[in-house]
């Protein structure tokens, strides 16, 4: 895959990852709500609002536990359970998103292969299961670039417009584990096997 735009590029660690995704043109009525990302699975939207308030608590739990650590003990066990729920929700989405595909990924932005070219300045849908979190995003994004190969398919890019805070920081902290998962795993292939 080519790299995003240099922009995105300098602002933005990139990763290459495989992910559920599922890409759709917005069309201008879509543009015009407020609420133009509301899927129409209501178990995404779960899944998505599920990460989100979780993300969202995490500083008033860190709170709590210096104060009254059973109560922040016990809700850290309510929210492994909750996980667990959300990754059983995430795998039923994931039979409906379809397999996982290559994508370079940052927080600004996805490059990825589709069969349908769109051109730049597109604005599209993008619903992504990040996987083994079961995060589920549906963020806005435009068409930067779109690129024939030679297998037939087209290579796109797109930067995401406008995602809140929350989710930009989600991005993050998944590329950031996802970064540190891959240089663990460079290290122990690149180590010599002990005897």
């Amino acid at each position: 895959m080519s790299t995003l735009d240099e922009e995105d590029r300098r602002e933005y660690y990139r990763i290459e990852d495989r992910i559920a995704l599922e890409i759709s043109p917005l069309t201008s009525a879509d543009t015009l709500g407020t609420d133009l990302l509301q899927d129409a699975s209501p178990l995404f939207n779960l899944l998505s609002e599920l990460h989100l308030s979780e993300f969202e608590s995490q500083h008033l739990l860190r709170q709590l536990s210096d104060s009254d650590r059973p109560l922040a003990n016990f809700l850290k066990a309510q929210n492994r359970r909750i996980d667990l729920l959300s990754q059983v929700v995430a795998q039923t989405i994931l039979g409906k998103i379809g397999e996982p595909q290559p994508v370079v990924l940052s927080e600004g932005g996805i490059e990825f292969s589709q069969a349908q070219a769109y051109a730049p300045g597109t604005l599209l849908s993008v619903k992504m299961a990040l996987m083994p979190q079961a995060l589920g995003m549906l963020l806005r994004a435009r068409v930067t670039h779109c690129d024939a190969t030679p297998e037939g398919s087209f290579e796109i890019g797109a930067l995401f417009e406008a995602p809140t805070d929350a989710q930009r920081q989600l991005l993050a902290r998944y590329i950031l584990q996802k970064q540190a998962q891959q240089r663990r795993s460079a290290r122990e292939h690149s180590a010599p096997n002990a005897i």
